[in-house]
């Protein structure tokens, strides 16, 4: 069963910095494209950065590039968001995101952490 836990949220000033966690347990982490997402009140779920498998360059929002960067460690089924420069437009329930193929119902099942809390605030 794939499981998502994201870890690392907190309150930070502006300017600051923090990183999150997402340990990845229930499928084959170093053949899956990792994602990282984010939801502010009252807003849309966005794509925040991806990253390929084992081990490819992220890609990000316009709103992040040159602030954030995703990583991942295969050999702990571990992403990371490094986060720098942070805005109080940053502020946002940070989730980690899955999709795999489920060969029994011939369908793509997308998986979610429970998410973590970054709030940006003097």
């Amino acid at each position: 069963q794939v499981h998502l836990v994201e870890s690392g949220g907190g309150l930070v000033q502006p300017g600051g910095s923090l990183r999150l966690s997402c340990a990845a347990s229930g499928f084959t982490f170093s053949r899956s494209t990792m994602h990282w997402y984010r939801q502010a009140p009252s807003k849309e779920r966005e794509l925040v950065a991806t990253i390929p498998p084992p081990d490819g360059n992220g890609n990000y929002a316009d709103s992040v590039k040159g602030r954030f960067t995703i990583s991942r460690d295969n050999a702990r089924n571990t992403m990371y968001l490094q986060m720098s420069a942070l805005k109080p437009e940053d502020t946002a329930v940070y989730y980690c995101h899955v999709a795999t193929y489920d060969w029994g119902a011939m369908t793509i099942r997308d998986y979610w952490g429970q998410g973590t809390q970054v709030t940006v605030s003097s």
